[in-house]
């Protein structure tokens, strides 16, 4: 061994020996959370692992950025063999890959090293450009750490001309063996007038930089936003955003626990292990923010700081609980103040929790498979569970579920007022008669009680009428689910509403369940089972689909308008539940002269319409409206009709085409079904 490698070793056994010690910690606290078993369905997870992980499908949404960034990526996962040859040769200067390797393998190895060196340092050298000169919104709307992400991408600029300049070094000395490598040879021209000897040393001065760069990047990692290098792939593993589990459903909460004391979250304690570690993976890359409706127009709401601050509050609260564990168990007066401050309030505010319209775009978007959403439940399960603080707006509308089963202020007697002159049966009219239908429409509060909305649910009823369907409502034995209690952060009110729901359900024995509100279809279908119920749970623009494939329902096609229609996509039936095709392919077999356009905004990039998460029952005052935002989209479109598919969006786009002064059609795909059956079966 010589000196250098005397010096090298004590070098990386210090280096080893502090990046130990900060990982541990990093682990360490970890365990202040809440425990949660995420260890099911280890082939789905690693199904998530390749795609999401390695294949890098979420960062290569966003064309251009993304391939740089994977090509960074996939770049260092190859390099890394190469940095495990340069760490050895640091305590033994004469080894390579060469004395264990076969030529079959060596050679490639080498062509590899040199070949991903020019494609991680293309890249990086794209990312600093885009960062320095384009400056896209999603990376200054934040006070993130912008100064930061440019030192890292110089450092691993710096370790890629270093370690193409040790190639070039070492091919020029005598006897050098040129097995592999093309861009050393293509690099040599340049450096045709420099000796052997002052190749050697440029060598082995770029080696030195090459690996105290990496020991530094090392230790760097987990004291910085760069930590997602280690832990995004571990995040992602066990993440739950792509499944296993149902996707979208809310976390489920024992109320009845007999030593619960807190429901819902304040601070860090509050949170699992996961949601912290989604702290640790948060890469601030901005694409959450960049998709997030309430962001977009104006609102305090940015998904990414909910991750980041809910870090720098595990960082905060960890280190000094640590300082007071070293220093005797004794906190200081300045020390206690750090420990009583909370997640909720001294870190995020009120307004930014209630701004969210659950729409999960931020999810959706997210590379490393981050729950922003997740977090943002459980402050509000705080707020409304442990404080009672919620918007005053909202009031009324949990004073009405708990009264009327309804978050509108009407009597159930109304509740089928609608089906006057349709000869619908009830479900308690079909067993009295001993019999039992193919499926439950089941209607929701909107299509009930609210004016435009009841004129889906006759446009649905005739169709299914028109097609021979043997269906029943529950009339006023129907109530509201509980899914806008729930997302207003009332789980006690909302599950007092869903097991009465089921037990209505478990009393008819009902298997199938139709509905045209994607709110009542997520919830019927992927939450309900946590209380016990088990649906078939269809949303109408698949039912009417499936009709339509079955030639069931006589339409009337030959003469048809040519249109030009705009869908928009409901979040809770896109982004929750992957429902893209069936209401688009129901326009095209209703309308075959339909023109479908799309807007700027589409399918699981669409823009939410704003009323989700108990946004439909409170004022919107700071920034541009939602819904005005995503009417302009679709009226950008030169669209002759709207088409919707959820009686939240018919309000909230029907409100923006009024606004905008257009008099553009916003029809629920039911309505275009219905508008378009023969007239011996509508007479």
């Amino acid at each position: 061994m010589t000196l250098a490698n005397g010096v090298f070793a004590v070098i990386l056994a210090g280096a080893l020996a502090v990046f130990a010690r900060q990982a541990q910690r990093l682990v360490r606290w970890l365990k202040l959370a809440k425990p949660e078993d995420r260890t099911d369905h280890p082939d789905i997870r690693t199904k998530n692992f390749l795609l999401i992980g390695l294949a890098q499908s979420k960062i290569l949404r966003e064309p251009l950025g993304g391939m740089m960034h994977a090509l960074v990526f996939w770049g260092f996962c190859v390099l890394g063999l190469g940095t495990v040859e340069i760490m050895i040769q640091g305590l033994y200067t004469p080894f390579t890959w060469d004395v264990i390797l076969p030529r079959l393998l060596y050679v490639p190895y080498v062509f590899s090293q040199e070949i991903f060196a020019v494609f991680v340092l293309l890249p990086v050298g794209y990312l600093l450009y885009r960062r320095l000169v384009i400056k896209p919104r999603r990376f200054t709307v934040d006070a993130v750490h912008s100064g930061e992400a440019v030192l890292i991408l110089s450092v691993i600029a710096t370790l890629m001309v270093t370690l193409l300049l040790v190639f070039v070094g070492d091919a020029k000395q005598p006897g050098a063996d040129m097995g592999g490598r093309v861009i050393t040879s293509m690099l040599l021209p340049l450096f045709g007038g420099m000796s052997a000897e002052t190749a050697h040393t440029m060598a082995r001065v770029s080696w030195w930089i090459h690996a105290l760069g990496i020991l530094w990047f090392l230790n760097h990692l987990p004291k910085s936003k760069h930590l997602h290098v280690l832990s995004s792939l571990i995040n992602v593993w066990f993440s739950n955003t792509s499944g296993p589990g149902r996707v979208g459903a809310m976390r489920p909460m024992d109320l009845e626990a007999e030593d619960a004391e807190q429901f819902g979250a304040s601070d860090i304690e509050h949170l699992t292990w996961k949601n912290l570690l989604d702290g640790y993976s948060c890469t601030e890359c901005g694409r959450c923010t960049a998709s997030c409706p309430a962001n977009l127009t104006g609102k305090l709401l940015s998904p990414r700081m909910i991750v980041v601050k809910t870090r720098a509050r595990l960082t905060e609260k960890a280190s000094v609980l640590d300082a007071v564990a070293e220093s005797g168990g004794t906190a200081t007066e300045e020390q206690q103040a750090v420990l009583d401050k909370k997640l909720l309030d001294g870190w995020i505010s009120e307004e930014e929790l209630w701004a969210c319209t659950s729409c999960r775009a931020c999810v959706q978007e997210c590379p490393v498979s981050i729950d922003h959403l997740d977090i943002i439940n459980e402050l509000r399960r705080d707020l409304v569970l442990m404080e009672s603080r919620f918007p005053e707006e909202i009031q009324p509308a949990l004073t009405s579920l708990e009264r009327n089963g309804s978050p509108w202020a009407f009597s159930a007697a109304d509740r089928e007022k609608w089906t006057e002159g349709l000869n619908i049966r009830t479900m308690a009219e079909m067993a009295a008669e001993g019999e039992k239908p193919d499926i439950l429409f089941w209607v929701g509060c909107a299509g009930s009680f609210d004016d435009r909305a009841k004129k889906i649910t006759v446009a649905f009823a005739r169709i299914l009428q028109a097609a021979n369907v043997k269906f029943a409502i529950l009339g006023q034995e129907e109530t509201c689910h509980g899914d806008p209690a729930r997302r207003m952060g009332n789980e006690y009110l909302y599950q007092m509403l869903a097991k009465g729901v089921i037990e209505t359900l478990d009393g008819y024995q009902v298997r199938t369940v139709v509905t045209f509100c994607p709110h009542c279809f997520h919830q019927m279908g992927k939450e309900f089972p946590d209380l016990g119920g088990h649906y078939e749970v269809i949303h109408h623009t698949e039912y009417i689909e499936r009709l339509l494939s079955e030639g069931r329902v006589p339409l009337d096609t030959e003469h048809g308008q040519r249109l030009k229609v705009a869908y928009h996509d409901s979040c809770y039936l896109g982004r929750y539940n992957e429902i893209y095709d069936a209401p688009r392919n129901t326009l095209r077999k209703a309308l075959p002269v339909v023109e479908l356009v799309e807007p700027a905004r589409t399918k699981s990039r669409g823009l939410c319409c704003g009323a989700g998460g108990g946004r439909m029952w409170m004022e919107e005052t700071v920034g541009k409206r939602v819904n005005v935002e995503r009417t302009e989209e679709l009226l950008a479109t030169g669209a002759d009709q709207i088409a919707v598919a959820c009686p939240f969006c018919m309000t909230m786009i029907t409100d923006g085409v009024t606004g905008a002064g257009k008099d553009v059609p916003v029809l629920d795909i039911a309505e275009v079904v219905a508008g378009q059956l023969k007239a011996e079966v509508t007479a």
